[in-house]
């Protein structure tokens, strides 16, 4: 079932939202050359705590994390470890998710460790880029695959052939982490459930370089591209408002990401 939210409760989940925000925010102060995947885990973990909120995916289905942590051709749900060490040049997806009174909020960005390749920074851009062209159409009124098209078509417009991510996709949220409907990173626009104030949605576009076909690997979790390629993975949970998108897990709503595509959010 899909769950429509009441305006109180979208305040609720916007306290979700700004703890993830901060936990990221802390993970990506810390990501340099030798700091492990597991040192990053414990400062979000450290933060979310601290903020008074539990980490959402900490112990879901025996997940090991309270982040996910992938790294280059790992797409999605790289798991944390104590011995696993940046290196210069890497790109790793911190996926981070949070409970507070009940709601969550989840959020994931890709960063590179030092500085960016010319290729590595084409396609973190062109999948944020995605992210933030679905996010200007999560509006009142539209239809689910309006959010599905925007993000294909932002990818497809680039003269590189990037891949997108099959079955992996975005999803509704609220007081649980994973709830209908489920967002694909592509598609026919006006299709789907209408879009209606207090529908919450995480819409996180996964993108590759290379071939968009995936393996998961024997750890049950990590889903890597098939033929080696890097990926990126970028990740905002947003609630439909009568006064237009409100990203909860952005610190200003919104506001830069979506000034490109013309819309002001509610902040």
């Amino acid at each position: 079932m899909i769950q429509i939210k009441t305006p109180h409760e979208i305040e609720l989940m916007r306290g979700a939202g700004l703890v993830v925000a901060g936990a990221i925010a802390a993970v990506r102060a810390a990501i340099r050359p030798g700091v492990t995947t597991g040192e990053l885990d414990a400062i979000a973990e450290d933060h979310i705590r601290s903020a008074g909120a539990v980490p959402s995916f900490l112990g879901y289905h025996g997940f090991t994390g309270s982040i996910c942590a992938s790294i280059n051709d790992e797409i999605v749900h790289g798991i944390p470890h104590a011995d696993r060490a940046l290196a210069l040049g890497d790109n790793i997806s911190i996926d981070c998710g949070a409970i507070l009174q009940g709601w969550h909020g989840d959020s994931a960005v890709t960063v590179t460790v030092g500085e960016a390749s010319a290729e590595d920074a084409a396609l973190l851009a062109v999948t944020e880029r995605s992210m933030w062209a679905g996010l200007a159409k999560a509006l009142a009124g539209g239809r689910l695959t309006d959010i599905s098209s925007a993000v294909e078509d932002t990818v497809r417009a680039e003269s590189h052939d990037y891949g997108i991510v099959d079955h992996y996709g975005g999803h509704g949220i609220g007081t649980e982490m994973h709830q209908d409907p489920h967002v694909l990173n592509y598609g026919r626009a006006g299709r789907g459930p209408k879009l209606v104030p207090g529908l919450a949605l995480a819409i996180e576009p996964m993108v590759t370089v290379g071939d968009p076909a995936t393996v998961e690997l024997e750890d049950g979790w990590t889903v890597v591209t098939k033929d080696g390629s890097r990926a990126a993975h970028f990740e905002h949970t947003v609630a439909i408002t009568p006064e237009g998108p409100w990203v909860l897990t952005a610190e200003d709503g919104g506001v830069a990401g979506l000034a490109p595509f013309g819309i002001t959010p509610r902040t």
